[in-house]
């Protein structure tokens, strides 16, 4: 028995041996010839690319390699049928007389081949005519507006060329339609009868409206011992719907948008119950299932570029109930090491943390408002000055609507100041508005009351395709608030997105920022309140905040001791912010992929010393005002896109802002390091070198997220 077995495990062994030995000795051919090259003749009215989208036979891009694919092969079963497929589409475009008059498929060498297709168009069928059948049987009252309103929607006119994809659509819309005016149990068929020799189409939709309802009673499914109660969910159900209103599954969706906002629910659908006749009422149903009230979330990240360098860890504990009645605390803190400029040369670097605790309590007063109160507790390193702080906020959020809110509330922030740039340099304490105090560093306080508006329609906040943003921050700081500053400031943000096409793979962005902070009486801001620009969520033409006026420190050499600053050697300079902000950007992204997105932008941005309200303000569009294009990839994460921007500034303007008058330039800024000149009798003018001076003219930005 032994032996058997043993003569068993051998021969397996054998056969195992000689499969490995068959797989490594032979390899699969390859199923055809490549495709080197696809071409269609005879496109006027429809373009070459939208068809070759629709046909499985492509050729070989020059990018064909790893990781977007492999080469495409020829397969003359799949190109027969891709040559009726061309026909089929122009017959959906509307096209009913077009044909192919001739395809070749040519060899190019031993293993590639090059197609042509030769095609007809012929002339397009026109609709003719639109009936619109069943709408008589709508209420008199109602029947003439309700009427213009469903004929309004359809994608179409008399006139217009006949294409499937509108027709297929306009069903859809008109049944919506119907709904949104209160139809719930409308139905949408049709038909369309075209002539091919006369190339006219009869379209023909047939309504069966049924009784206009109204919203019933409301009824919650939820878990067997929940700890929200029902009549919470209700309430934020009426915030949409009312009992006695129009039938509308606009409002179905922003009620279960409503509690989906409650924050303490994994699933939630609220749909409508089967309608009552007899009462022409529609039933809600609430279908809602509860989420682990207490979450912990871990993570980390790094930040990169030219100007800060840093490692981080963070954390989130949320408890979503606490106490009861959904009050909700949260505690989230960052923690991580920084190195200004770079991990390489660092002239400073350090720990970094923030921790803050947030207190959230809903329903405060009223259904639509809560109270937010938060601490915040932080160490940070900046280019000109390190800190420890502290900030208070408290305020009350009115959301009237999922997109729109009003956040009023008042602040206190402090913070200790210390002007070190490396062991040897400070800023002097007045750049960082804390007066001419005689020390290093300084505290300052600031006491200001701020009202945020936001409206934000994007449909996605993390990577958006449509919509818009719209917000303004108001900020009123000292006064009768106390503090060591009185200030206005101002800061609207304005956000487009538009997509296009059927696939929405390409999406035009555009953004544009401006601020403004107004001391009262011509006196000095602190720099924890000014603006400054530059990075990869703004002007990407400037490294980490470089866009700013500049604060000039000569570098200095030890002799016996004691610093000696040097003439001969290029100055340091670092960013110390202004009371004037404009940016705009303007970004265009294409998905080449499932994961991968290729973008190219133009950004251009200003920070000013004095304020938009001052004759000394800078001007928009003027010397500096600074302007960047770049190329961008993104690879498309669950959490949002991992961005890499590279830009190449402009010449277009004069240099930075340096306070020090006899600061000299370089007279070539170059890109990452290269081409940078520098002497040590160069200009000390800003007209007297190139735009952006002293900073590179090239600048690589590594993210998470898009920028904007």
């Amino acid at each position: 028995m032994a032996a058997d077995l043993l003569r068993l495990f051998r021969l397996a062994t054998l056969a195992a041996l000689l499969s490995v030995a068959a797989c490594a000795t032979t390899s699969t051919p390859p199923p055809g010839p490549k495709v080197s090259r696809l071409e269609i003749e005879g496109t006027k009215q429809v373009s070459e690319g939208d068809i070759k989208d629709h046909i499985l036979t492509a050729a070989t891009p020059w990018w064909g390699f790893w990781p977007f694919g492999g080469p495409h092969y020829f397969d003359p079963n799949a190109w027969q049928a891709d040559l009726r497929r061309i026909e089929r589409f122009y017959q959906a475009q509307g096209y009913y007389q077009a044909e192919v008059v001739d395809s070749q498929v040519n060899p190019k060498g031993k293993d590639s081949v090059a197609l042509q297709v030769a095609v007809n168009e012929g002339e397009p069928t026109h609709i003719a005519g639109i009936q619109l059948n069943g709408l008589e049987s709508l209420p008199e009252a109602h029947r003439l507006e309700h009427h213009e309103r469903v004929k309004s929607i359809l994608p179409y006119k008399e006139g217009d060329i006949f294409r499937e994809g509108p027709w297929e659509e306009s069903k859809t819309r008109v049944q919506e339609q119907l709904r949104e005016l209160g139809y719930a149990e409308a139905e949408v068929s049709g038909e369309v009868q075209v002539d091919v020799d006369t190339r006219q189409a009869q379209v023909r939709l047939t309504v069966k409206p049924g009784p206009r309802y109204r919203f019933g009673n409301t009824f919650v499914a939820t878990d067997a011992n929940p700890q929200v109660p029902p009549r919470r969910i209700i309430e934020q159900v009426q915030g949409a719907l009312k009992k006695g209103d129009w039938y509308s599954e606009t409002a179905l969706a922003e009620a279960q948008a409503r509690v989906f906002r409650m924050g303490v629910f994994g699933a939630v659908k609220v749909n409508r119950g089967a309608p009552d006749r007899e009462t022409a009422t529609v039933p809600i149903v609430v279908d809602v299932r509860e989420a682990p009230f207490r979450s912990v979330r871990l993570g980390g990240g790094i930040g990169v570029d030219a100007a800060r360098q840093e490692v981080r860890v963070l954390g989130e504990w949320t408890h979503r109930n606490f106490l009861g009645g959904l009050r909700r605390v949260t505690v989230r803190g960052r923690a991580g090491y920084a190195f200004i400029p770079n991990i390489v040369s660092p002239t400073k670097q350090g720990p970094v943390f923030e921790v803050t605790g947030e207190y959230e309590q809903p329903r405060f007063l009223f259904r639509d408002v809560r109270h937010q109160t938060s601490i915040t507790l932080e160490k940070g390193l900046e280019q000109a000055y390190d800190f420890y702080g502290g900030k208070l906020q408290t305020g009350i959020i009115w959301q009237p609507h999922r997109s729109f809110s009003i956040f009023p509330s008042y602040n206190l922030q402090i913070y200790q100041l210390n002007g070190r740039v490396t062991a040897d340099s400070r800023v002097p304490p007045v750049i960082l508005g804390c007066g001419d105090t005689g020390q290093t560093g300084c505290e300052v306080s600031l006491s200001f009351l701020e009202l945020a508006f936001t409206w934000d329609r994007r449909n996605d906040p993390v990577a958006p395709r449509d919509g818009y943003y719209i917000s303004l921050s108001v900020q009123k700081g000292g006064g009768l608030l106390l503090g060591d500053f009185n200030y206005v400031r101002l800061m609207p943000d304005l956000r487009f997105y538009r997509s296009f096409g059927e696939d929405k793979r390409l999406v035009l962005a555009g953004k544009a920022r401006m601020g403004t902070l107004n001391p009262a009486g011509n006196s000095q801001s602190s720099i924890v309140t000014r603006f400054f620009s530059g990075g990869a969520t703004s002007m990407r033409g400037f490294n980490g905040q470089r866009l700013s006026p500049l604060a000039a420190l000569a570098k200095v050499e030890d002799v016996n001791g004691t610093p000696v600053p040097v003439q001969t050697s290029e100055w340091d300079t670092v960013p110390i912010g202004g009371n004037s902000l404009f940016e705009t950007s303007l970004e265009l992204r294409y998905q080449i992929s499932t994961s991968l997105m290729l973008a190219g932008f133009w950004d251009s941005g200003l920070v000013g010393v004095e304020g938009f309200d001052s004759r000394a303000s800078p001007r928009l569009f003027g010397p500096e005002h600074y302007h960047a294009v770049g190329l961008g990839l993104r690879y498309l994460t669950v959490v949002g896109p991992i961005r890499l921007d590279v830009a190449r500034r402009l010449n277009i303007g004069r240099g930075l802002p340096v306070d020090n008058p006899v600061y000299i330039y370089p007279t070539s800024g170059g890109c990452f390091g290269i081409g940078r000149k520098w002497k040590a009798d160069g200009p000390t003018a800003r007209g007297a070198t190139f735009a952006g001076a002293p900073d590179g003219q090239c600048a690589l930005q590594l993210s998470i997220g898009e920028a904007f």
